[in-house]
């Protein structure tokens, strides 16, 4: 009932835990607080907040628009909705070197288990669009030394993120992850790897986990799980997943009310009210609204 009862330094501790195994961590993005908590009901070890479904859930595009300000707000909302580890998209800290420490501290606060920095020069763009921009290697360390040494948690994850093989090619990605790790990254995200074999050598070449983004309609094929661990993968994202199948769904109701009249052909594909219920704890509530309600004090007692 209400929230999550698992405080924000025990999943981080737990995502630690996890991350010293060998398992492949699976993070589905979720779009809002309710989805959060479906996806610690399928059974996943995470949940992603992706910087482009804030964005699109504001109505604007990935380009930067949002302030951490926003971010933080709605990544509060998610977290405080599931016992799971979450780590959001601090896209690239929202400023300066100062900006980024306080982005970490700010993200902290919101509950979150980590986030990840990443290398594109302000105004950024969405990682699988064409005409990325990266800066150089010093700012890009700069950012990552600048959100380790701002963390109070040590358990709190700092991932780098690095856009460059778009730009330069594989080769200058991998020296990139390198350094990004020598300046105190937990973790490295390469954006818009070509294939498995790319992965691969991420992995191969750094000694922290190496995370994947299986979006879609992106630069990288749709590699299954298996394909992920065995590739040294150690987290998989689905950043976006769920919002485009909501959209889609919406959009498709929205059509059919407009050539039927009615969503008739539109039920067996929704949730059904009483599994909705079931997410949102509606026995828990009606118990303690009982509780309350049939509670009579004893006259005697006095306050």
């Amino acid at each position: 009932m209400l929230y999550a009862t698992t405080t924000a330094e025990a999943k981080r501790a737990d995502l630690r835990r996890r991350l010293a195994g060998d398992e492949l961590l699976r993070f589905p993005g979720a779009f809002n607080p309710l989805s959060a908590r479906l996806i610690q009901d399928k059974g996943f070890e995470g949940v992603y907040i992706s910087g482009a479904v804030l964005s699109a859930d504001l109505g604007l595009p990935d380009i930067g628009l949002t302030t951490a300000t926003e971010v933080a707000d709605r990544s509060r909302q998610i977290t405080r909705m599931t016992d799971l580890p979450a780590i959001v998209d601090a896209d690239t800290g929202f400023g300066e070197p100062m900006n980024v420490a306080r982005t970490v501290q700010t993200m902290e606060d919101a509950g979150l288990a980590g986030l990840h920095v990443e290398d594109q020069v302000n105004p950024k763009r969405c990682g699988h669009l064409d005409g990325k921009q990266v800066v150089d290697l010093a700012t890009a360390v700069q950012r990552v030394r600048a959100a380790v040494g701002a963390r109070r948690d040590p358990n709190f994850l700092v991932m780098a993120r690095t856009d460059v093989r778009a730009t330069e090619g594989l080769a200058v990605a991998i020296d990139r992850a390198k350094a990004l790790v020598d300046a105190g990254a937990d973790a490295v995200f390469p954006e818009a790897m070509a294939d498995l074999g790319e992965f691969e050598a991420v992995a191969s070449a750094v000694d922290v986990p190496v995370l994947a983004n299986m979006t879609e309609f992106g630069k990288s094929e749709l590699f299954t799980h298996a394909q992920l661990a065995a590739a040294g993968i150690r987290i998989v994202i689905h950043p976006v997943s769920l919002l485009r199948v909501a959209m889609g769904g919406a959009e498709r109701a929205l059509d059919a009310l407009v050539t039927e009249g009615t969503l008739q052909s539109e039920v067996r594909g929704m949730q059904h009210r009483a599994r909705l219920y079931e997410l949102l704890d509606y026995e828990g509530y009606n118990t303690f609204d009982s509780s309350i309600f049939t509670y009579t004090p004893d006259a005697s007692v006095r306050h």
